[in-house]
């Protein structure tokens, strides 16, 4: 039995990744900030055996938790992915200029996207305790952001991001002798409340404003990111690691 840790997953991009590895016969935690939506998103998945947890990716003591619960109730973590994240602390709608940003708003997104993958990539590999994991994954996300700095979204959000794809880096290197890779996926424009939250004030029934510059033509499905963290957790990509793959429409090629 594989057992699959994943943040954020009780909405969006983390929990169409559930259901898809759920799907691919994986069995599920699913972690969010709040327990009662994890449970309920877990009960709700294919399958049977899948669990809910809160976790709070920003707390030390909260994700060393949330791996102690994961096994004790199901067994030991092979599977990681880090999906917790928020594109910034501000209720209001559209971009922040960078001018704009508090110290307060920096910390607190950099916080969540970096500081909380940070700390699930290293609990994930300290559990290791020098022990290979057979298929062992992590994966982690960033954003088309991270790559060409924030068309749609701030200087904080682009940072963390990112600083997520450097991390992703030095982790793959650091856990190929345990058997782990690690690998990134990059989103570019996708259907979820975050992307919607970049659309300014005033252009309320448009879910992005960037969809002109998508050679594809259109803006993403979340099953599309599932299809993508799917692949990178399967056997069949045991020789990838250390890549970022992106999922963009086409608003990064190389």
């Amino acid at each position: 039995m594989r057992i699959a840790l994943i943040t954020g997953a009780a909405g969006g991009l983390g929990l169409a990744s559930a259901r898809k590895l759920a799907e691919d016969g994986l069995t599920i935690a699913v972690a969010d900030l709040h327990a009662e939506a994890a449970q309920r998103a877990a009960a709700a998945l294919p399958g049977k055996g899948h669990i809910g947890l809160a976790c709070n990716v920003m707390d030390e003591a909260s994700v060393r938790a949330a791996f102690d619960t994961v096994e004790q109730k199901l067994g030991r973590v092979g599977v990681l992915a880090c999906f917790a994240g928020i594109l910034s602390t501000q209720p209001a709608p559209g971009r922040l200029p960078t001018v704009d940003i508090t110290l307060e708003e920096w910390d607190g997104v950099m916080n969540v996207n970096a500081r909380g993958t940070f700390l699930c990539v290293r609990e994930m590999l300290r559990r290791c305790a020098g022990r290979t994991i057979e298929h062992g994954r992590i994966v982690t996300v960033a954003s088309l952001a991270g790559q060409v700095g924030g068309m749609q979204s701030g200087a904080a959000y682009s940072a963390s991001k990112g600083a997520v794809l450097a991390l992703s880096k030095v982790a793959a290197r650091e856990a190929a002798s345990l058997g782990i890779t690690v690998n990134t996926v990059a989103p570019g424009p996708i259907d979820t409340p975050m992307l919607h939250q970049t659309v300014p004030a005033g252009n309320e029934g448009q879910k992005y404003m960037g969809t002109a510059a998508v050679p594809l033509g259109r803006i993403g499905a979340p099953e599309e990111i599932a299809a993508a963290v799917s692949y990178l957790v399967s056997p069949g990509a045991g020789f990838v690691t250390g890549a970022t793959l992106d999922v963009n429409g086409g608003m990064l090629m190389r």
